[in-house]
């Protein structure tokens, strides 16, 4: 790597569609900043990453000063990946705890602000950039037991639209790529009795997000890619 590779940020980077993610643009060449819950997980998982860092991504002060080194660190940001988030079902809308509706709140849809904020400032100043965050096919509508996680993913989307259109001609581009189920050991886990054949490979949709993120889809701004039937 040098100078010149692209610089490109990816929360969740130690789970299974961040590490796919991850490998996939680092094929690349690109130079990562990985942010996730534990530092010597990634520094284990990825010992080549120029950056790999504890981040709280709803602590809109951590984040701001990690991408800050980051700047420092690599001079540029070229891409941001935000695939962390959360998932919680169980509660229906009648039985919806404040703590819960938060929870999900903060985990999916403030911490793409608090990471938009710093990220689309270097961009300005670049005049380029990509933003790629990881939405939900079920964000379309709602579902039962899963009203808070479903609502936080459209709010998402949402904001992923509003930024689309407050920067459209800067050079920077937002989009979301929306799976319906990816076929990770936690899904398997949970769903052992599922036709997984209609689910998502993360390999897949990491190269989805690889097409978002690079020349490939440029005249891409503003949409949510479905990955799955």
């Amino acid at each position: 790597m040098n100078t010149k590779d692209p610089v490109v940020i990816v929360t969740g980077a130690a789970g299974a569609l961040g590490r796919a993610v991850v490998q996939r643009f680092q094929a690349d060449g690109a130079r990562l900043a990985l942010f996730d819950r534990d530092a010597a997980v990634l520094k284990q998982m990825f010992p080549g990453a120029a950056f790999a860092e504890a981040v709280d991504i709803a602590d809109e002060a951590a984040v701001a000063a990690a991408v800050g080194r980051i700047v420092q660190a690599l001079g540029r940001i070229d891409t941001l990946v935000h695939v962390a988030g959360g998932f919680e079902m169980g509660e229906g809308v009648a039985q919806m705890t404040r703590a819960s509706w938060e929870r999900m709140f903060g985990l999916n849809a403030w911490s793409f602000v608090a990471l938009a904020k710093p990220v689309v400032a270097q961009m300005r100043v670049q005049g380029s950039g990509s933003i790629v965050a990881v939405t939900a096919a079920a964000a379309g509508g709602g579902q039962a037991l899963k009203g808070a996680y479903i609502a936080s993913k459209s709010a998402l989307q949402r904001l992923v639209e509003s930024l689309a259109a407050e920067l459209a001609g800067s050079g920077i581009r937002v989009n979301s790529v929306a799976p319906t189920t990816l076929d990770t050991p936690a899904n398997r886990a949970a769903m052992p009795d599922a036709d997984r054949s209609a689910w998502v490979s993360t390999a897949a949709a990491a190269d989805a997000i690889a097409f978002l993120a690079t020349r490939g889809g440029e005249a891409v701004q503003g949409q949510h890619l479905r990955l799955g039937a």
